[in-house]
């Protein structure tokens, strides 16, 4: 997950579900949130929730991080791309 969190790139937003998917783990989101809260150096303001809406904790320096990156958060929501299931990344065995 922390591989698929890195790639999401500047200007960006992905949801946890979104990550969870590419991982190889669809049904995973609310692990996404345990390995952001637990790992120093990733761009944890780049994921949200799949409707939009920022982090309950740090939803400020979240928004703040995205104005600064070109992302248009409003009312304390973004706009979430939907994306296809071709993108998913296989796990290894």
């Amino acid at each position: 997950m922390r591989a698929v969190v890195r790639d999401v790139g500047r200007g960006q937003v992905v949801s946890y579900g979104e990550v969870a998917r590419r991982a190889g783990y669809p049904r995973a989101a609310r692990a996404v949130g345990n390995v952001l809260a637990n790992s120093l150096g990733l761009p944890w303001w780049r994921i949200v929730r799949a409707n939009g809406e920022l982090a309950a904790h740090g939803g400020e320096e979240q928004a703040r991080r995205l104005r600064r990156e070109g992302v248009a958060v409003r009312d304390g929501r973004c706009q979430v791309p939907t994306y296809s299931k071709a993108r998913t990344i296989r796990r290894r065995s």
